[in-house]
């Protein structure tokens, strides 16, 4: 094979898997570079200069002429008797001087080029996995679509998208999906790796980045900036909540999501397999977005504290059960998309906790004999007070209906004052 054929066969190699001409000289440089180092145990003294158009391989080499007694290295230096035989060169050349003498690629022999063919292949899989981690490294929060080729049983499947293969492991899959090989897949692109084995690029179904491309290819108000997305929180496969707000007060942001008809949401939701999507409005004030986040429940009313970062929501007995959701799903979801660690009572429940630190004795309003009848019945605290069963009461020597009544309202002033004066705390403690 001569130099052309050679340079052409690396050339068409090169071309099948995607890679420019002009880096096969860059690679046919390296290789015979390689070949030197390997015979000559050097390439300082050597230049290689590779032309694909012509087909030409040229390989020139640097001696130091010195005089015959003193010939030390034959990789750097030439004999003076030996270079004054050569009919190229001057008569009066002397020791210092410096030659070129051209190298031909064929003394190297056919198990060298076979070499170079090994080396070159392994210099185009090292240039096309470069390509491919490139390539896929700017596509990353990029959706695409492709064919599964291959699963592994309770780990991970691959898909294949121009040749290139795609892994989503198991954790990237929605849990309530089944995958079959040969199904199309939409997913996408989380992270690219590199690996000892070439790239690896990781796919994903189940990250909140699938949801939010999702919402900006459906809807056109995302896409263009008029409806931003403020936070994302998902458990794939059963529900998602996602906070909208809109910068223009024409555009309802909720409205241009779920579209007319709910023709937009139905179609995320579809491609999602079911999972529910809860769209919520976007408020500056916490108590409102929270109290929109919880939805489907509906809070009678909520404590923050912002300091901590921290939510109390009370429900009615009978909401609790949906405020918390199957397995907590809905308040957690709640909390991580808010941004507050929120804890949901039932009504009856904070009733009974609310006053427990505000004794009957410290009331204005409660006469000794009064405060003494109800220590006597075990009535120390307003909880204590307002946990009881009005018909207990109403048997304590002493306590009448007017007198029940009075001493109720009594208790109640004092829980506003304390509501009053904690939301006055954490006001100051916001502001701080």
């Amino acid at each position: 094979m001569n130099h052309k054929e050679l340079i052409d066969a690396f050339s068409q190699l090169a071309k099948e898997k995607g890679i420019a001409r002009s880096e096969v000289a860059d690679i046919i440089e390296s290789v015979f570079e390689s070949i030197i180092r390997k015979k000559y145990g050097d390439v300082d003294n050597f230049d290689i200069i590779v032309n694909t158009e012509k087909g030409e391989i040229e390989i020139y080499q640097e001696l130091e002429v010195v005089a015959d007694e003193d010939l030390d290295d034959e990789v750097r230096e030439i004999s003076l008797s030996e270079v004054r035989k050569r009919p190229d060169v001057e008569d009066n050349i002397e020791p210092g001087d410096v030659i070129v003498q051209v190298i031909d690629p064929d003394i190297f022999g056919r198990r060298a080029i076979s070499s170079a063919k090994q080396v070159l292949s392994q210099k185009i899989r090292e240039l096309e996995r470069n390509q491919i981690y490139e390539e896929y490294k700017n596509r990353i929060g990029e959706i695409i679509v492709g064919s599964i080729h291959q699963i592994r049983r309770g780990e991970s499947l691959f898909v294949n998208i121009d040749k290139t293969e795609l892994k989503m492991p198991r954790r990237e899959q929605i849990e309530t999906e089944r995958y079959r090989r040969g199904d199309t897949i939409k997913a996408i692109i989380k992270e690219v790796n590199i690996t000892p084995k070439g790239p690896e690029i990781i796919i994903s179904r189940a990250d909140e980045s699938f949801l939010r491309r999702l919402f900006e290819l459906e809807v056109p108000e995302i896409f263009d900036g008029i409806v931003e997305i403020k936070a994302i929180a998902r458990v794939p496969g059963r529900r998602s909540k996602i906070i909208v707000e809109s910068n223009d007060k024409r555009i309802d942001a909720v409205g241009a999501c779920v579209g007319i008809k709910g023709s937009r949401i139905k179609t995320i939701v579809n491609e999602l397999g079911g999972e529910n999507v809860d769209i919520i409005s976007y408020s500056h004030e916490a108590e409102v977005l929270i109290s929109r986040a919880l939805s489907p429940a509906k809070p009678l009313f909520i404590e923050i504290n912002e300091n901590r970062k921290t939510a109390l929501a009370v429900f009615d007995d009978n909401e609790i059960a949906t405020a918390i959701g199957t397995g907590g799903i809905n308040i957690n979801l709640t909390s991580q998309v808010t941004g507050y660690d929120i804890d949901a009572i039932r009504r009856s429940e904070y009733n009974r906790l609310e006053g427990d630190d505000i004794f009957i004795e410290d009331l204005e309003g409660i006469t000794n004999a009064q405060i003494q009848a109800l220590q006597e019945a075990g009535i120390e605290t307003a909880a204590d007070f307002l946990n009881a069963e009005a018909e207990d009461l109403l048997e304590i020597k002493g306590i009448g209906e007017k007198t029940f009544e009075k001493i109720e309202t009594v208790i109640q002033d004092a829980l506003q004052k304390k509501r009053d004066k904690q939301d006055e705390l954490d006001l100051d403690e916001h502001d701080e």
